[in-house]
């Protein structure tokens, strides 16, 4: 059961190109956002949506398939758990941002 301490699956859709950094380590770093939705019925019984937006990060042979295959619009299954971090913004207010560390990535859909 450790494995279910932290562990985070959704599948959604990419909201912008992922942006990809090499970092001097020599490793690389793919950034994306993702949108899932829920659908429900409010008290007047009419279809709702409810829109949720997710960083995810992913480092290596998963940022690779990222960067070769994912573009804005694509839907995707991804596997990985929470992480957050604060830091200190231009103007020296600290934020806080909470992210998903990819660990697995599924493309769905059709190929194009």
């Amino acid at each position: 059961m450790s494995t279910l301490r932290n562990k985070v699956q959704l599948i959604g859709n990419v909201g912008g190109e992922p942006t990809i950094a090499n970092l001097e380590s020599g490793k690389k770093v793919a950034r994306i956002s993702i949108a899932t939705n829920e659908h429900y019925k409010d008290g007047k019984g009419e279809k709702q949506t409810d829109t949720n937006w997710h960083s995810l990060v992913a480092w290596g042979k998963t940022a690779d398939i990222i960067e070769k295959y994912v573009t804005k619009g694509k839907e995707i299954a991804i596997e990985g758990k929470l992480t957050s971090r604060s830091y200190e913004d231009k103007d020296g207010v600290k934020r806080y941002i909470t992210e998903v560390i990819v660990s697995e990535i599924l493309l769905l859909g059709s190929a194009e």
